[in-house]
This record gives structure tokens, sequence and C-alpha cells, in this order.
């Protein structure tokens, strides 16, 4: 048997860069009252959208129990207001609240910040490629669990 080396293949790669990004990501967004993972709670509602936790958790590719944790965490800090959904009274609709709104062009602006300082030393073609790359590589793993999810 081969010696395992991690620094060869390609899944402990991005792990190790997912978790480092996270983590100065958290510290650039911690400041302003957020933090990572509300990401994309805050993406999704930042131009006044509304969306059922269900619709959020599926986006976020979190289970719906983290969803409502972390919606319980954003309500109590002020960050999101839940109204009753018309078309669903046993569900609500999530917003953004004002002083989360306030708020995130402060928190986009750190994240810049931070993506530059990554992404530093590489070309403008090499960005688009790992872009191209990682969408890619994440279309076929939305495959993989959408099959495993239907088996």
């Amino acid at each position: 048997m081969s010696d395992w080396d991690l620094f060869d293949t390609p899944a402990p790669l991005i792990n190790m860069a997912s978790r480092a990004f996270s983590r100065l990501g958290e510290r650039r967004v911690k400041a302003l009252g957020f933090n990572i993972g509300q990401l994309p709670v805050l993406y999704l509602l930042r131009n006044g959208a509304q969306m059922s936790q269900k619709d959020l958790a599926k986006f976020a590719k979190i289970e719906q129990p983290s969803m409502a944790q972390m919606l319980a965490r954003m309500e109590r800090d002020g960050l999101i207001r839940r109204t009753p959904d018309p078309a669903d009274g046993r569900s609500s609709l999530v917003t953004l609240t004002e002083l989360a709104v306030e708020r995130l062009p402060a928190a986009r602006q750190a994240l810049e910040e931070g993506r530059a300082n990554m992404l530093a030393g590489f070309s403008d073609d090499e960005v688009e490629t790992l872009v191209h790359l990682m969408r890619r590589l994440n279309q076929n793993l939305d495959r993989l669990i959408a099959e495993e999810d239907a088996s």
C-alpha cells in the first residue's frame, strides 16, 4: 500500500482551505455582530427578500434543526424578524432587520478585503479557473447527494 499524503488529493486541501477561510472570515465579521455561518441567510435576504426557514436551510445546505438554531440566535440578536406566512399558517417568513441591513456593507467590505488577501499572487485567469472548478465540484457534490437521498 502506498503512502497516504493529504496534500496529494483535493478533498483534504479543500477542507483545510474552507476551515481557514471560515476562521478568517469569522474574525472579520464578529465585530459587526455576525458570524460566518449566517452569511447564506444574510446574502439571501440582503435586498429585502422574505424566505421560509425551509428554503433558507436548503440553500445553505444545512439541516432544518441547525437552521432553526441559527435563526433563533439571529432573532435574539436583532438581526432577523419572523412574520406569519400568509400562504402557510404553520410557517413564517424570515427577513432582515434594519440593524442587519445597516451592518451589511461593513461586513461585505471586511470580507472583500480578506478575499483580496487570500487570493494575493493569483492572476485574474487563475481566480476565474478556480471559481469555475469549484462550481463544477459543487455541482458534482450536489448531484451525488441528490442521488444518495433518492436511493
